[in-house]
Formats: structure tokens, C-alpha cells, sequence
């Protein structure tokens, strides 16, 4: 008898634990999407204002925003949730938030970090649902800042920053934006630096014609590989795609083609409406004769305006209702992200931080597929749920123009 009751109880956990694995799934799955759906809008709205060469994290953004949308309440909180795109059920989004994360900071064939911090006043009295809510969830540390020292101030934050991009990201916040009415700022800091699958050879890298327009070309170090890549054409964008891996398969990088020179402009826009889980079904891994540019950008992006066209405008006038966080009258003053990459022959390296600060108030032929003319990235993850099917979240993307080293 006593045998038979130990193996219920083996049964019942064995069903208990089964049972809370599909629930983290899901609640990483809710989250992913609703990121995916919120980078969409994202990139499509930031780019309106910043034509050239571009490089962002919607990952970054979307972190930093949650965070504070947690501590939002009333109608604050309903337009973070339609930005954002928040699974309904809170437990479901911090959870998977907090998978999330986890599953980033776990990749193993590559540098992949996620960090958050909030920086707070003396005098905000946080409440204390809302510090344990950022750090167990969000895995942010806290840290008191004397905000009136403002050129201090901004120094600690900044050097915060720096550690936890590898020194790419640097002067995030400026002590402008800082005063003795600052009562906390939030920050979200992405570092990755990967290796491809299979390197470039630098002996192959040459100067290749590029042409930035119609009428205008000029010499850029190019890159040449010949090997298998997934590829795919896109007759939806009129253009084409490659999918180029980082060791260990978890990352990669795709470029999207244009098929005309001056056509980035409409493929961006079509973007919004088209999934990377479509885009990637449609391609097929197939030999091809690769040519990559090098380039390196780098950006810096003020988002108050961007978030206000997004839908979230209450939460940067005194509507704010930001009573989750504290009892104090406080509204957003501030959204700023920086972020930066670097493309070689080695792998890519690429950093963003974003900062929120809280005011009181199939043939064998051999296929060549030339990167010549401006061209969108992404840089994605791919997880697997239990039911092998992959999740892709874009950590940065971006448009080359006119590639820069």
C-alpha cells in the first residue's frame, strides 16, 4: 500500500510541474507577440522622423515601457497596455517578462545580456508592491541618486549604462534632463556581440559598388561567403531575403533586400503588416554566393513624440495616473534610447539602452544575392516551446542607407 501511495504522489507532481512549464510557455509566448506587434509600430514610427542609417532596440523600448507600465493605473495604464500590446491577465505579462529575460540572459554560444535598473529619489516614497514587482519580474536592481546633484547624478547612470553595454553605449542621459523634481528613472540596457556560424574571410573582403540611389554609387568594403543560407523572395515587399546565423543557431541576423534601388522606403512600410514568423516561412536553405557590406551605425533617439503618435499621451501630461508606483502626482518626462552595431567579418556587436524618467508631476543552382543598395536587418532570437515551435523576437533592427565602418 505504502508503494502504491508514493507513486500517486509522483504522478500528481509530475502533472503539477508538466502544468506550470505550459503556463510559463504561454505567458512567454503572450509577451513575445505583443512585443512583436509593438516593434512593428515601433520601427514604423521612429523611421518617419529619422530617414538614413538606422539601428534600435524595440526589445529596449518595450522593457523600459513595460516596467513603467506596470506601476501605471486608469487610463494611464489602458494606453501602455494598447501600446504595448500587455497580455490581459497582469500574472500572465509578468511572468512572461520575466521569462523572458531569463531565457535572453541564458544564451550560451554568444555574448546576450538584459539589465534593468531603476534609479530613484530619496524622497519617492516607492511602494513596496512595485520595487518587489520591477526586481523578482524585471530582475532590476534599485539604487538611490541624489538627483539635485544632477551632473553626479547623470554620471551614475551613465556609468551604469557603459558596464552593461561593454562601453559602446555612453552619455545616455545628459544632466540637462535632470533636476531636483526628477524622482526616478528607469533603464533597460541590451549588449550582444555574436560570432557568425560560419565567418567571412577577410582575405575575400573587397571595395564593391553600392549604390545608395538611382544615380549615385560608392565603394564600400564588402564581405563574400559562399555557403548555405536560408533564403526567400518576398513578392508581398517586392523583395527578397537572407537569413545569416550566429554560432549556436539560437541568434541571426536577416537582411531584407529590396528589389528595386529607391525601395526601402515602401518595404519598411509593409513591414508593419507582415510577421517574421511569415517572412521566415517563406524561404528555404539553399548554396548561395553571399556579399555583405561592413557598416557600422549608431543612433540616438529622443521617444516622447514617437510614444505620443503610438497612442501613449496621458502618461507625459499631469493626466498621469502613475499611483502604482507612489502616492505622489508623477508623469513621464523623458524617453531616450541610444543604441549601436557593428557588422564584420567575425559577427556583429550591437548595444542599446533605453532610459524613462519619472517627473513629479530548392534548386542547386548556386544563388547570388549582392548586398548593393539600402537594405532593413533585424537581429533576432528564436526560442522553442514545448511543441518545437519557434518564437522570434527581434532584439535590434535598423536600415543601411549608406553603410559607414
Amino acid at each position: 500500500m505504502r508503494i502504491l501511495i508514493r507513486s500517486i504522489w509522483l504522478v500528481v507532481l509530475a502533472v503539477i510541474t508538466m502544468s506550470e512549464a505550459e503556463k510559463n510557455v504561454e505567458a512567454l509566448r503572450s509577451v513575445v507577440e505583443g512585443a512583436n506587434q509593438f516593434s512593428s509600430s515601433f520601427f514604423q514610427t521612429v523611421v518617419q522622423d529619422n530617414p538614413g542609417n538606422l539601428i534600435m532596440s524595440p526589445l529596449s523600448a518595450s522593457v523600459v515601457l513595460a516596467m513603467a507600465a506596470f506601476g501605471a493605473r486608469g487610463n494611464t495604464e489602458a494606453q501602455f497596455r494598447n501600446v504595448l500590446h500587455l497580455p490581459t491577465s497582469q500574472s500572465l505579462a509578468t511572468s512572461g517578462y520575466q521569462s523572458l529575460i531569463d531565457n535572453l540572459n541564458n544564451v550560451k554560444d554568444n555574448k546576450l545580456a538584459v539589465a534593468n535598473k531603476a534609479f530613484l529619489a530619496a524622497s519617492l516614497s516607492l511602494k513596496p508592491s512595485y520595487k518587489d514587482l520591477t526586481e523578482v519580474y524585471f530582475r532590476s536592481a534599485s539604487q538611490l541618486v541624489n538627483f539635485a546633484q544632477k551632473e553626479e547624478a547623470a554620471n551614475i547612470i551613465n556609468s551604469w549604462v557603459e558596464q552593461n553595454t561593454n562601453n559602446l553605449i555612453k552619455k545616455l542621459i545628459s544632466a540637462d534632463v535632470l533636476n531636483d523634481a526628477t524622482k526616478l528613472v528607469l533603464v533597460n540596457a541590451v549588449y550582444f556581440k555574436g560570432q557568425w556560424k560560419d565567418k567571412f574571410d577577410p582575405k575575400l573582403t573587397s571595395d564593391m559598388a553600392f549604390h545608395t540611389s538611382k544615380v549615385e554609387v560608392k565603394n564600400v568594403p564588402t564581405m563574400y561567403r559562399k555557403g548555405n543560407y536560408r533564403y526567400g523572395v518576398l513578392p508581398e515587399l517586392d523583395a527578397k531575403f537572407v537569413v545569416i546565423p550566429y554560432k549556436g543557431d539560437e541568434l541571426s541576423m536577416i537582411i531584407i533586400l529590396p528589389n528595386e534601388i529607391d525601395g526601402l522606403s515602401d518595404v519598411e512600410k509593409k513591414l508593419q503588416n507582415t510577421s517574421l514568423t511569415n517572412i521566415l516561412s517563406q524561404g528555404y536553405e539553399q548554396e548561395i554566393e553571399l556579399w555583405l557590406p561592413k557598416f557600422k551605425v549608431e543612433s540616438k533617439l529622443q521617444l516622447n513624440d514617437v510614444l505620443k503618435k503610438m497612442g501613449l499621451t496621458d502618461a507625459f501630461t499631469a493626466h498621469a495616473n502613475f499611483s502604482g508606483i507612489a502616492d505622489e502626482t508623477l508623469y513621464v518626462s523623458d524617453v531616450i534610447q541610444k543604441a549601436y552595431i557593428e557588422v564584420n567579418e567575425e559577427g556583429s556587436e550591437a548595444a542599446a539602452a533605453t532610459g524613462l524618467l519619472i517627473m513629479k508631476k530548392m534548386a542547386r543552382n548556386i544563388r547570388e544575392f549582392k548586398i548593393n543598395q539600402p537594405f532593413f536587418y533585424y537581429i533576432i532570437k528564436t526560442m522553442n516551446d514545448e511543441k518545437e515551435n519557434d518564437i522570434n523576437l527581434p532584439l535590434f533592427c535598423g536600415s543601411v542607407n549608406e553603410p559607414e565602418t
